[in-house]
């Protein structure tokens, strides 16, 4: 079945800033890890610069297939899809918001299935839409421990939401996207090409679930957004989900044997082998078990909600010699004020250590950093000292706590403005460009700066169209044929003209705007 979405890609500064761009942030939920039905959408549509277009959430009946009793994984019941509208019923005002728009999907691949195999059920045949992975952009500006949606969230600064529910999801997704467009100066190689899309029926009535609070606010929901993903990633895309699955249904502190009996079941409706799943669980407690022990400090409540879980899981083994250390040194817990791109790669750089990051100031904070973008008469800051946490202005906080540097980086950025909108969203404000790790963006004068690979394969023609030439001129005073020469005089002039334009054009993409 050919792909809905076709995947463009972004850029640091690239030509098309995304600021300028129309998108559609889309969240689908479905009755399976990677396959299945599609139960729960959520769209919103906005431009880069953070202007809100319009928004759309509803449960989706699939009308066949589920069982008496069911219970999706996304806290989704058969009892809540009575009433909902089919995916048919829908279609009208999910493409009306697509239409002309970049579709942004943190994960784009289950995103586009989805919506292929539904439009495929109705006989529907649509062109395929321009697309932007939030997790392929994420990782062009900030360098995380993974990105799940709620670790992409906590290093924009944005508020917890409820990542079950489609509408925060797909709002989440599209702040995020916002800030990357507008702050981190993502960009597009070319300007995105948007197919003509047929017209379908306005919706009749949705039926929406109402916004929760998120519930992760014990140490289990921070230390999931710091358990370190494998960089080649983690086996089988269904694997994927099912971590992702895992980690959400544990960050609310507690993970109940039917709810793991629940994913487990998801996880062989998937055709995972039951040693893989047990796998997954060893290795997610052992991941937890290590973020735990890495500043030292494992205290009495940490220890009873990860033997909780590993309970849960069936693999209380890893943590069977683990013990709390007692009252000793306060772990290290930090808590990054402000609206700059620099402060969403401290952030991310916090997280990317193993740090706790704190949410809010509380007395178990440690340090408080600020950029330029907090009012000095903030009340934090000197709440903050009187409860003993170190306050540092954030160009001293990477050496202050023992991350890589991260530069200048405290200039705040706009916030979302609001035009003729439907729905708002806060923004999580940001500035300033930053590299693809937590690293500084800009190279000192005087240090030496790669050569784009656009220019060196310019030169190389350059250089092969002059060696051709040279060559051509020696063998026609040689006697060869003029008819040869001038062939091979053609083709040297072509790599000469060809190699010019190369460098001239990947030189004028490199250079800043």
């Amino acid at each position: 079945m050919a792909e809905l979405i076709e995947e463009l890609s972004l850029t640091l500064r690239g030509q098309v800033p995304a600021h300028e761009v129309e998108f559609a942030a889309i969240e689908v939920k479905t009755t399976g890890l990677r396959t299945g039905r599609i139960v729960e959408a959520g769209v919103v549509r906005y431009r880069g610069d953070g202007t809100l277009l319009g928004e759309f959430s509803t449960l989706v009946d699939p009308r066949e297939g589920l069982a008496t009793g069911w219970r999706g994984p996304h806290r989704i019941t058969g009892a809540q899809l009575d009433g909902a509208p089919a995916f048919g019923d829908i279609l009208g005002p999910l493409m009306d918001l697509c239409r002309d728009a970049v579709v942004v999907a943190r994960d784009l691949p289950l995103t586009s299935g989805s919506l292929a195999s539904e439009t495929a059920r109705l006989g529907v045949v649509l062109p395929a839409l321009p697309g932007v992975s939030l997790v392929n952009a994420a990782r062009v500006a900030l360098r995380l421990p993974n990105y799940r949606l709620t670790t992409i969230a906590r290093a924009f600064g944005i508020e917890d939401f409820a990542g079950y529910l489609a509408a925060p999801s797909v709002r989440v997704c599209a702040e995020a996207m916002i800030a990357l467009a507008g702050a981190h100066e993502l960009g597009f190689a070319m300007a995105p090409r948007f197919p003509s899309l047929p017209r379908f029926a306005a919706a009749g009535p949705i039926k929406r679930r109402p916004d929760e609070d998120a519930t992760g606010e014990g140490w289990m929901a921070g230390v999931v957004d710091r358990v370190m993903a494998d960089p080649h990633g983690i086996g089988a895309p269904a694997a994927e989900v099912y971590l992702d699955l895992l980690a959400e249904a544990v960050g609310d502190q507690f993970l109940s044997a039917e709810e793991a009996r629940a994913l487990a079941g998801l996880a062989a409706e998937a055709g995972m082998p039951e040693a893989e799943v047990r796998r997954l669980h060893v290795e997610f407690v052992a991941a937890v078990r290590a973020v735990a022990e890495a500043d030292d400090v494992v205290t009495a409540d940490e220890h009873r909600e990860l033997r909780q879980v590993a309970d849960a899981l069936g693999v209380s083994e890893v943590i069977a010699d683990l013990r709390p250390t007692g009252s000793g040194r306060k772990a290290t817990r930090v808590l990054v004020l402000g609206t700059s791109a620099g402060a969403d790669r401290l952030r991310a750089g916090v997280l990317a250590e193993g740090v706790q990051l704190a949410k809010r100031l509380t007395a178990s904070v440690t340090h408080l950093v600020y950029d330029a973008s907090v009012q000095p008469a903030d009340s934090r800051i000197p709440r903050a000292a009187e409860l003993g946490a170190q306050v540092l202005e954030i160009a001293a906080a990477p050496a202050a706590l023992g991350l890589a540097p991260t530069g200048a980086m405290d200039q705040p950025a706009p916030r979302i403005q609001p035009d003729t909108v439907q729905a708002e969203l806060p923004a999580p404000g940001h500035a300033e460009l930053t590299t693809g790790t937590f690293s500084v963006a800009e190279v000192p004068p005087g240090t030496l700066q790669t050569v784009p690979r656009g220019v060196l394969g310019g030169r190389v023609m350059m250089t092969l169209g002059l060696v051709l030439m040279f060559v051509t001129v020696l063998a026609l005073f040689g006697g060869s044929s003029l008819a040869g020469g001038i062939v091979v005089a053609i083709i040297g002039v072509g790599s000469l003209v060809g190699g010019w334009y190369m460098a001239e054009e990947a030189r004028f993409r490199s250079s800043p705007r």
